[in-house]
Formats: structure tokens, C-alpha cells, sequence
């Protein structure tokens, strides 16, 4: 594949809201999505509430982990609406 040239932030947005394949200009080895970052956290929780999780997460055919991360965004999310 032919390398193509260095392009500008603007040049690159308007490619991209015009439907253009920017994939070419995407380092994908270093790419980031900022402030998505993980960071691994350790939570114990009681035995009755992971067998509830695991419940959910079979409902859905979703992991615990995804379940967990879903219902903690969920309750943040209220939290700063509710100030």
C-alpha cells in the first residue's frame, strides 16, 4: 500500500464527516481513546451479589464485568445530573 502524505486535523475531519476512508492516516499502534483509559480496580463483592450479576449477565448474554461497568455508568450518570 502506497503511503500518502501527512494531511491537517481539518483536512482529516472534513474526509471523515464527508465518509472518506481515513484509515490510512490512523496510527492504529498508538492510538487512544482519552479519558477511556482503564484503570483495574480490585471490588469484593458478597456472594449473593455476584450470583445476582451473574443472572443478569446471562439475560442479557453480556459478561459480569460489562454488568458491572453498565450499572455503575448508569448510577454516576445520575449522581452528576442530580448535582
Amino acid at each position: 500500500m502506497m503511503k500518502k502524505k501527512n494531511i491537517t486535523a481539518e483536512e482529516f475531519d472534513r474526509m471523515f464527516d464527508e465518509g472518506e476512508d481515513v484509515s490510512s492516516y490512523v496510527n492504529w499502534e498508538s492510538a487512544r481513546r482519552p479519558g477511556l483509559e482503564s484503570k483495574r480496580v480490585s471490588v469484593d463483592f458478597p456472594s449473593w451479589m455476584v450470583s445476582d450479576l451473574d443472572n443478569v449477565s446471562k439475560k442479557l448474554g453480556v459478561t459480569r464485568q460489562s454488568v458491572i461497568k453498565f450499572f455503575i455508568a448508569d448510577r454516576l450518570k445520575q449522581e452528576k445530573a442530580d448535582g
